[in-house]
Order: structure tokens, then sequence, then C-alpha cells
């Protein structure tokens, strides 16, 4: 079997993670890690056992023994470091936001088909063993019609302008770091766009959403409240109401348990899967396999998804009068 073998773009804690599933994958190999500091790649080097540290990420991108580039910068960065790789290509799987809006992920997805190279929002959630049962039984309809969804995922952290939850410089607030989740599993879940959304948010002293509430309507009278936060610790949870039970999945994003209940409230299935080094294998699983098969984009988080979820938080950042330097500083 070919292995893959992967340079990873911005040594940070999420990189950290996803180096630590690709360390433990059979036919895979971090091959180089770039940072603009060479001490920072040389330290994530070591500790990885990667060969090869840059202090560019062009001498990263032009190495001819990468296949695919795994990019944890700032959101604000993806688009352009993104580019980079696709110029050069790269095949690449890009953290959660792809970018800041959907007219620079509809840039991103035409320059990777134009130069025929593999493309992929990092939504690991998607494919985690218990988001894939979660997915079973309610094809299966266990808990008869979904009737309503209540998902958060929110967290405190202390004001900090330079951070980059709080600055919007970098693309800073709930929606785009952690609010992305709930929207995503509420439209995996259901297999659709919702036919309305509405939102409101608290902008705080850096004019970013520190806290967020929106709410899904489908026409077939199927309704979602989902909510993300930065500066509240609201949670982190998915429940999903049917009218013959419901499903409960503690810390949803990166879970390992679900739970089933019947219309009594009675636990009649849990289930559980311990990931085999941390959730994020899975979807580097993913991304090998559509290297190794010549694909451009993965079935299971297409482009077209991306695209759409991207519209959703655009319209709703639009809606509360949110807008990042950058975006406003075009023509």
């Amino acid at each position: 079997m070919k292995v893959v073998k992967w340079g990873i773009i911005g040594p940070g804690s999420i990189a950290s993670s996803f180096a630590t599933a690709l360390a433990s994958m059979e036919h895979t190999e971090i091959t180089a890690v770039a940072s603009r500091s060479i001490d920072r790649a040389k330290e994530f080097a070591e500790r990885f056992h990667v060969k090869k540290a840059y202090g560019s990420y062009e001498e990263l991108v032009n190495d001819p023994e990468i296949d695919v580039v795994y990019i944890g910068t700032p959101h604000s960065e993806h688009k352009a470091h993104a580019a980079l790789c696709i110029s050069n290509k790269k095949s690449v799987l890009c953290e959660k936001p792809i970018t800041i809006n959907q007219e620079d992920a509809k840039y991103l997805i035409n320059l990777a088909r134009e130069h025929r190279v593999f493309l992929m929002e990092a939504m690991w959630t998607k494919f985690l063993p218990v988001t894939k049962t979660v997915k079973q039984w309610l094809n299966d309809k266990v808990i008869g019609e979904i009737k309503y969804m209540n998902i958060s995922f929110g967290f405190q952290n202390a004001f900090d302008a330079k951070s980059r939850l709080f600055n919007p410089d970098l693309a800073g607030g709930a929606l785009l770091d952690v609010g992305i989740y709930p929207i995503s599993y509420a439209i995996h879940l259901m297999g659709k766009l919702p036919d309305q959304v509405v939102g409101s948010a608290y902008l705080g002293k850096s004019n970013v959403d520190e806290m967020n509430v929106i709410s899904f309507v489908y026409n077939e009278g199927v309704m979602a409240s989902l909510s993300s936060a930065i500066s509240t610790n609201t949670g982190c949870y998915a429940v999903i109401i049917g009218d013959k039970g419901r499903i409960e999945v503690p810390e949803f994003y990166g879970a390992d348990t679900a739970m089933r209940y019947d219309e009594q409230g009675t636990l009649v299935e849990r289930f559980h899967h311990k990931h085999p080094s941390n959730g994020y294998v899975y979807e580097a699983e993913e991304v090998n396999r559509c290297i190794r098969e010549g694909k451009m984009e993965s079935d299971i988080i297409p482009l077209r998804d991306t695209l759409d979820i991207m519209k959703i938080m655009d319209d709703l950042r639009s809606s509360w009068g949110l807008q990042y330097p950058q975006e406003n500083n075009r023509k």
C-alpha cells in the first residue's frame, strides 16, 4: 500500500493532536513540518520524529516528497496557506473553517480543481464511529421521527484582545471557532439544509461574537437550537429528540459515547468506541484513502457541503453586523 507522506503547516496545539494521530497510523509518514520560526519547527519535528523542519512554508510546498499538507494556522491565514499549497500541486486538509467566508472557499475550490489536487475541510466529527452510529440510529428511526435537536459547544475563556479567539484580525469569535460544529452536526444528522435560519449574537469588546444562539427550522416540523460561546461555559453536548425517544451525545464534536433512551426515558442502548490514539485518526484515514484513489474531494465531506455551511455562517454574521477587517478592505 502506498505510504502517504504528510507535511504540516502551523505546528500549534491542534497540529500536535493531528500529528499524534498520524504517528499512530500504518502506511503514513509525517515527512516535514514548517513554521515561520525554524526553532518551533525543529522542536515539533523532534517531538514527533519528523525528518525535515522548515523555517518557511514555501520550502515545505516545494518539497517533492510531500503528498498532502495539513494546515493548522489561524482561520485568517487558511486561504493564503491553502492557495500556496494547491498552486504547488499539494493536496490539502485545512482546519475548519476552511476560510472565513464562502467567497474565499469558492476561490480555493476552483484553484484545487484547476490544479487537480485533493481538498477537504477538517471537520473530523463526521468521521467518528459515534457519529456514524448516531446517524444510523436516525436512519433506522429507532427514536421515531426527529422533532428537535439541542446542540451546544461553549467554553469560558478570559478576554484577551490579542488571542485568536477574540482578535478580529485573526477572524475570532465563537461562530467560526466552535459554532461551525453544531451547524455541521445538525445538517449532517438531518441529511439536508434547513429551510430557515435565524440567529442572535453578543458582540463583545473586540466586536467578535462571544456567544450566539441559532435556530434551524425545517418545513416538516423539525427545529434545532444551536449555540456556541468562547466566553461562557454553555457545555458541549447534542440531544436529538424523536417522537419515540431521544439520543444524547456528550462532547459530540469528539465523542466516544452515545446513549439512546426510549419514550419513558429509560436507557436502552449505549454505544462506546474508544479512539485508537485520538479522534483525528478517522479523518486522516479518509484523506489517505482519497489520495491513494486519486480523488479530488471526499464523499463524506464534499466541497458542496463546505460551501453551503460557509454561506449559512456568512448570512448569520451579516445579520449580526460582524465583518472582519480583511472583508471590509475588499472592493
